[in-house]
């Protein structure tokens, strides 16, 4: 599980039929600071994000359990928004 920075959405008229109605979001993982680290990939939508919103990614096979089909062919979900974020060290703000 990790944080990422919607920063676009794909547009694919044919996928999967357990993809149907799936909004899919391509989104880049962010640090704690919100700093970009790592390649944009896509997403699979389960929760109403929109643009430039941080999200929580999960992957792998847990990715498609909270799609209606849990058995689809899902690598990355968004399954939560994240409101704020704050890193710590030692209990100290950073």
């Amino acid at each position: 599980m990790y944080t990422a920075r919607v920063i676009g959405h794909v547009v694919a008229t044919e996928k999967d039929a357990s993809l149907a109605g799936a909004k899919l979001l391509i989104v880049v993982q962010v640090d704690s600071a919100g700093n970009t680290i790592g390649k944009p990939h896509v997403a699979v939508d389960t929760i109403g994000a929109g643009a430039d919103e941080c999200v929580t990614i999960v992957r792998g096979r847990e990715a498609s359990m909270p799609l209606p089909i849990p058995i689809a062919p899902v690598d990355a979900a968004a399954v939560g928004i994240v409101d704020s974020m704050v890193h710590t060290v030692r209990g100290v703000k950073q």
